[in-house]
């Protein structure tokens, strides 16, 4: 065998005997949180569908993040939690006998990664503007950008529908 040759094997080994001893001293094991994610999540969805339904100011503007965004309302843009909030309350002091009849949206997908989420899916509801109105149905497509806070919750980051 020659030198280079020999000098190639000690290399190989070299680098193997380094590479299993750095993968059996690994410093932070990875922890797989999804289930905790899909769960917590779950629980996002099922206050968003509380809150919206029974149309709670309080707990509507608590399921965004500080710097959220929404992009379907009328309008521009709408950011952040303070301005979601003078949205909904300009929205119901418009509009006090506006009911949500149903809200059922029906999320398609959902990927997690470095405590973000985005999910697409279909966003059903019926409504009345006034008592006596008959519902009207909207079916929306859309998606929505989900933020992992320190807590461990989820909150709206961005929500985009249409």
């Amino acid at each position: 065998m020659t030198r280079v040759s020999l000098l190639v094997v000690a290399a190989f080994f070299a680098g193997l005997a380094l590479g299993v001893h750095s993968s059996g001293t690994s410093t932070a094991p990875q922890i797989d949180t999804r289930g905790t994610d899909l769960a917590a999540i779950e629980a996002l969805h099922k206050a968003d569908i509380d809150a919206t339904r029974t149309q709670d100011l309080s707990a509507l503007n608590s399921l965004w993040s500080e710097g959220a965004v929404k992009l379907d309302a009328p309008g521009s843009p709408v950011v952040g939690r303070e301005a979601l909030k003078e949205m909904y309350e300009k929205f119901r002091a418009n509009y006090p006998d506006f009911k949500v009849v149903n809200y059922a949206p029906v999320i398609a997908e959902v990927q997690i990664a470095d405590g973000w989420a985005i999910e697409v899916g279909t966003f059903n509801a019926s409504y009345k503007m006034l008592p006596k109105e008959d519902p009207v149905s909207v079916s929306d497509k859309g998606a929505r950008v989900i933020k992992r806070q320190s807590d461990g919750s989820w909150k709206f980051a961005v929500v985009g529908l249409k």
